[in-house]
């Protein structure tokens, strides 16, 4: 059994905050801790029904852009962003999100399973049911980043 040592230090409020974490080899386990923790602290806000809201990226199974407007989409509502598609892409390099398409950004970790579909392109169906298309130029991507 292995065992981490975990320390907090309680810092200055002039001190720049900061995680360090000491390994002996950066491994998969490694980085996904990584990307749990950048993206719980990465909030964006949203608009529904009227309302403002922060909505964690871990929160969100995908970006899409339709005529003109950028829509984040969660398990059981969507909120429309004003940030344009290339920025949150842009945002959330590096944790877990990667583009699918043209109009899309999709959350990784919201993936319950992959498939082939016509004309080289992927299926992806979602945690919540839905299913996205991943275009082909996009593919090698996802597949990069699945490590096939």
């Amino acid at each position: 059994m292995i065992f981490i040592k975990i320390l907090v230090e309680v810092i200055d409020h002039t001190e720049e905050e900061e995680i360090l974490i000491r390994c002996h080899r950066a491994d998969e386990e490694i980085h996904a801790l990584v990307n749990k923790i950048k993206t719980e602290k990465l909030v964006i806000l949203g608009y529904y029904e009227d309302k403002i809201s922060r909505i964690k990226i871990s929160d969100i199974y995908y970006f899409e852009a339709v005529d003109g407007k950028v829509f984040a989409y969660c398990k059981d509502n969507v909120h429309e962003v004003k940030q344009k598609l290339y920025e949150l892409e842009e945002l959330c390099k590096g944790i877990h999100c990667f583009r699918a398409s043209k109009s899309t950004i999709l959350n990784i970790a919201k993936i319950s399973s992959i498939h082939p579909s016509i004309s080289g392109r992927f299926q992806a169906l979602l945690d919540n049911g839905e299913t996205v298309v991943i275009s082909r130029q996009y593919v090698p991507t996802l597949k990069h980043i699945l490590g096939l």
